[in-house]
């Protein structure tokens, strides 16, 4: 009888400071301090809260935390907004070959995104094929909200961007949006850490209304979309969204009503809502398949070893296991199973595959 596993599907990486580029430096687009103390970029920067920022010691971590494997997604500082086109387009390929060379070197152990930048549609589409047929990649990472060529702020499901998931959808990728951004969209100062504690959420909110209202998840059946952070605000804003709709049919011509959104199959949100309350409302909603394991490591919003925030990797699910919001086959369906069917869809082959990776098992050919 295989072993359970238990799969991350939201994690980081950063690079060491001596394997980032120094044009990215030059230019303070990202860096690194060689103390690993800071993470910077030009006006701004952030503390290296946990070794396990890094490669050997994230390998080290997941050790200790028994986390079989993680998808690691790129970094939000690398959406590559504001930038000059072809400084984009070089901080973006750094970006995606650092993630394609962490999953080249531990299969076992990592399943790393590759991210686009929407606002130029041509390259974007170049960069997906590279990624995946170049690379190997099957995890499209994409912003909430990108910054158009001409300095507008848009939501990443704008129909102009129809392309980019025409191709995913041809390619069956496994799609991840995440917030961001948010101090520079809106304009309110940036204090008490507001943008990743309340505007963040409303960031999945509202891409996720554009998303569902588009009916994305229907006119591309091969993508599977997982919001970030567990989409929080869509759960409880459903009704709202609702209300709208039915009420003022005439601001919504040729969309799709919410409620055909709600449990679909190629929908999926992560754990990390940081209560119990929060994640009976996603089961509930949504359903429990629909629903993935994500710590957001090794932030310290994410589910990590804390003495202040009372945490450590995987809390959230045994709690809810606790408190009878899930069943034992629940939870380790959002541990394993439900993570590859958002990786993989109906491809049971490709699921094999990394399975076999991760238990070090040898894939017979016949």
């Amino acid at each position: 009888m295989k072993r359970k596993l238990r799969i991350n599907g939201h994690s980081h990486l950063l690079p060491y400071p001596e394997e980032i580029p120094k044009f990215m430096k030059e230019k303070e687009i990202f860096w690194v301090d060689d103390e690993r103390k800071y993470m910077l970029q030009k006006g701004w920067k952030r503390p290296v809260t946990h070794s396990s920022f890094f490669l050997n010691e994230k390998l080290e971590w997941m050790e200790q935390n028994k986390i079989d494997h993680a998808v690691v997604l790129n970094l939000s500082q690398l959406y590559g907004n504001g930038l000059r086109l072809e400084e984009m387009k070089h901080a973006l390929r750094f970006q995606n070959d650092f993630n394609a060379n962490v999953q080249r070197d531990h299969p076992d152990k990592f399943s790393c995104g590759f991210v686009v930048h929407p606002g130029f549609i041509n390259g974007a589409l170049w960069e997906i094929e590279r990624c995946v047929e170049e690379l190997g990649m099957y995890v499209l990472c994409l912003p909430t909200h990108f910054m158009d060529s001409i300095g507008q702020w848009r939501c990443i499901f704008d129909e102009e961007n129809d392309p980019i998931f025409e191709l995913a959808d041809k390619y069956k990728l496994a799609i991840e949006v995440h917030p961001y951004d948010g101090d520079k969209m809106i304009k309110l100062e940036n204090v008490a850490w507001r943008f990743h504690l309340v505007w963040m959420l409303a960031q999945c909110g509202d891409a996720y209304h554009f998303y569902t209202l588009n009916g994305m998840q229907n006119r591309y059946p091969n993508i599977r979309t997982c919001f970030a952070h567990g989409g929080q605000l869509a759960q409880m804003n459903l009704g709202r969204r609702i209300q709208g709709f039915d009420g003022r049919p005439d601001l919504f011509e040729g969309k799709q009503h919410p409620r055909k959104a709600v449990g679909h199959p190629n929908i999926y949100f992560d754990t990390l809502v940081h209560d119990t309350d929060s994640l009976k409302l996603t089961v509930e909603r949504q359903g429990s398949q629909q629903v993935i394991m994500g710590l957001d490591d090794p932030y310290p919003l994410g589910e990590m070893e804390s003495e202040p925030q009372s945490s450590y990797p995987g809390k959230i699910l045994d709690l809810a296991l606790e408190r009878d919001i899930i069943n034992e086959k629940e939870y380790d369906e959002i541990w394993e199973c439900n993570v590859l069917n958002w990786l993989f869809g109906d491809n049971e082959e490709a699921k094999r595959n990394l399975t076999n990776k991760i238990l070090g098992e040898t894939i017979k050919v016949d």
